[in-house]
């Protein structure tokens, strides 16, 4: 359902020998599950950013792996280049994408120096939110004296490394130091506007940018700076925090626009810089046209977006994820300059595999006919987790129809909760489509298991139990889901526009089938279970929520009955 992913960003050390920098990057792709998203080598720098996604620990598997090929193929004592660095791995943040905390990332970001230290003999920092004291927060403090200075800074009992050897021997001579962190993730974001001028455009972002503008006297652009005690410049801060952001005229498209790195999404979105930049331009006689999107974006980044013009819109935020794309894409006028392609650009679309054929991305038809052949997949249990889908989504409709219900104005955000419950229960139902298919193929596959010797015939024995366990907990899922979701259809049966009362009824029949089709794959299954308590308790949970089921399909009929 929601895995947990994290980016992972290396910085090596090596933008000029291709060959080197194609055989460090291409090595992450040997762990299983890692999708290697961009190399972007520097030539004046001497530096490329490579970028890989996946699951924590493969991550930081394939990041070790990288770290070593890195320091077998790039010789620090011989580098030279524009960017401040001290490693041939010269930084290595960890991202957290979704289904992760930044307090969790640190944590692997951690486990990954240990490794890199003790294995490899590199010695390193850990900054950002991984820093293990304040003042190795900032990268900086981390690399001051670069590559050069680093026999110093290792003897430098204040700067002993938190991972890897304190001494600057024959290894650590080739392979520098690496820092690694974990952080927010960064988006580069453009904003497009109806004007050529730069100098308009650097108003506005000193408008909105944390750093602000100057304070100067009299004249805002040409007057005498405003100094501090001590001599520096005052500053009058702009209006959103962890964004940096600067005027410029892009000659391709023949506009101005804003550039803003937004560094911490979690404090400024794209969706509040983009709004409070359209308040700006408006008040400086400008018009915001649309934005554009430098690089990925995480899918949570595009759906908080929709909420929020959704909500602005007082309309239901219950709707599909795919409805909701549509909507981020156009409030944003991401599409403004050139087409937006989610599959492209959100990385959760980017990861998943393409070879993978799953039931739910069917057409009803091909469904239908796949049921209908001499294959034993899918079955009744995939069908009744199906049925409750249509069921919930029938119940979601309803609560859709009423949070836009003319004279319901009042009463759309109560709507758009049922609808919210809605699209979490379809959502799971649509996973255990697939699922309860895939937990019967483990049985098989169980049963393919070689069995010529004793440890063989042991194995084997304990997948296929573990694997009907499984196909027993599937359905039960199925069951569960189905069964909760009818408070949805409940309420719009009673609450809910009453022209669509049959509408909701219809879900609750649904839910009724899922149930009761589910209750009959967790007993067939669970009969071939040896582990007996656990059988027993499973089919004695089934059978409680099988009765309530039937009671709330009474309930429904009599009240159906009463308002027809």
């Amino acid at each position: 359902m929601n895995k947990k992913i994290i980016e992972c960003v290396p910085n090596i050390s090596e933008g000029r020998d291709l060959d080197k920098i194609n055989t460090i990057a291409n090595v992450v792709e040997t762990v299983e599950g890692i999708k290697l998203l961009d190399i972007d080598p520097g030539n004046a720098t001497n530096r490329t950013v490579i970028t890989f996604v996946g699951e924590p620990e493969k991550v930081i598997k394939a990041a070790f792996l990288l770290i070593k090929k890195a320091s077998e193929l790039i010789d620090m004592s011989k580098h030279s280049g524009e960017h401040p660095r001290f490693g041939a791995t010269d930084v290595c943040p960890l991202v957290p994408i979704s289904g992760i905390t930044l307090e969790e990332t640190a944590k692997y970001a951690h486990k990954l120096g240990e490794r890199v230290g003790n294995e490899l003999g590199i010695p390193g920092y850990f900054y950002e939110n991984a820093a293990k004291e304040e003042k190795r927060k900032n990268l900086a403090n981390c690399r001051s004296g670069e590559y050069e200075g680093l026999k110093e800074k290792l003897s430098n009992s204040d700067w002993k490394p938190d991972f890897g050897p304190a001494e600057f021997n024959e290894k650590v001579a080739k392979s520098g130091a690496t820092a690694i962190s974990a952080r927010d993730f960064l988006i580069a974001y453009n904003i497009n506007l109806n004007t050529t001028s730069t100098r308009r455009a650097n108003a506005i972002a000193f408008d909105i940018r944390e750093g602000g503008r100057i304070k100067r006297e009299g004249n805002p652009s040409t007057g005498k700076k405003v100094l501090d005690k001590d001599g520096n410049p005052v500053r009058i801060p702009g209006k959103l925090k962890a964004v940096k952001g600067i005027g410029w005229y892009i000659e391709e498209y023949g506009i101005a626009q804003i550039s803003y790195n937004l560094t911490n999404i979690s404090i400024t979105s794209m969706h509040e810089a983009f709004d409070e930049t359209c308040k700006s331009a408006e008040s400086r006689g400008l018009r915001v046209t649309g934005s554009e999107l430098i690089g990925l974006i995480p899918l949570q980044a595009m759906l908080d977006a929709a909420d929020y013009f959704l909500i602005k819109q007082q309309r239901s935020l219950g709707i599909s994820e795919s409805e909701k794309i549509k909507i981020a894409v156009k409030s944003l006028g991401l599409d403004d300059l050139k087409p937006f392609i989610p599959e492209e650009k959100i990385i959760e679309y980017l990861l998943e595999d393409k070879n993978i054929k799953k039931l739910v991305d069917l057409s009803v038809k091909d469904f239908a006919e796949e049921t209908a052949s001499e294959s034993m997949a899918p079955g009744g249990g995939s069908i009744s987790a199906y049925v409750g889908t249509l069921g919930v989504s029938l119940g979601t409709m309803v609560a859709n129809l009423s949070a836009h219900k003319a004279g319901w104005d009042e009463r759309w955000e109560e709507f758009s909760k049922w609808a919210e419950k809605g699209q979490t229960y379809k959502n799971k139902l649509l996973f255990l489509v697939d699922e309860d298919t895939n937990s019967f193929n483990k049985i098989i596959d169980g049963f393919r298991m070689p069995k010529g010797t004793s440890e063989e015939k042991e194995l084997r024995k304990q997948a296929i139990e573990d694997a009907t366990k499984y196909a027993t907990e599937i359905p039960f899922q199925v069951m569960e889901t189905a069964f909760n979701s009818i408070e949805v259809m409940e309420a719009m049966i009673k609450n809910g526009i009453q022209n669509s009362l049959s509408d909701a009824a219809v879900g609750v029949l649904c839910a009724r089938t899922a149930v009761v089709g589910a209750y009959f794959n967790v007993r067939i299954n669970a009969k071939d279970i040896k582990d007996r308590a656990f059988a027993d308790n499973m089919i004695a949970k089934a059978e409680k929520i099988y009765q309530s089921t039937l009671q709330k399909e009474k309930e429904t009929i009599e009240f159906i009955d009463s308002q027809m």
